[in-house]
C-alpha cells in the first residue's frame, strides 16, 4: 500500500467523466449502471452528476465484473446487490454468535 504523503489528495467525489476516466469505462456503460441502480449519482442532469466514495468504489467493483467475468450492467447490479445481502447476513451471524 502506498504510504501517505502531503502530495496525495483524497477523492470525495467525480464527474460523470472523471468517474469513467478513474474506471476506464465508457461513458454509457456508467449511465447503465445508473440506470440500473447500481450508481446513484447526485445531480438532475447528466452533465451535473457527482459520484460520491460509495458509487466510487461500487464503480470500481462493478467495472472489475464487468471486465473480468463478462457480465452485463444488469448482472453487475443483480451481483452487487447479492454481495451486500451476504455481508449483512454475515454482520447478524456475527452479532449473534458474540451473544
Amino acid at each position: 500500500m502506498k504510504p501517505a504523503t502531503e502530495q496525495t489528495a483524497v477523492v470525495v467525489s467525480l464527474s460523470l467523466e472523471e468517474l469513467c476516466r478513474f474506471c476506464q469505462a465508457d461513458r454509457n456503460w456508467v449511465i447503465e449502471l445508473v440506470e440500473h441502480g447500481v450508481l446513484e449519482p447526485e445531480g438532475a442532469a447528466i452533465q451535473s452528476w457527482q459520484f460520491h466514495s460509495v458509487s466510487i468504489a461500487r464503480a470500481k467493483k462493478a467495472r472489475r465484473l464487468n471486465r473480468d467475468l463478462g457480465i452485463n450492467a444488469a448482472g453487475v447490479a443483480l451481483v452487487l446487490d447479492l454481495l451486500a445481502e451476504r455481508e449483512g447476513m454475515l454482520r447478524r451471524l456475527a452479532v449473534l454468535g458474540d451473544g
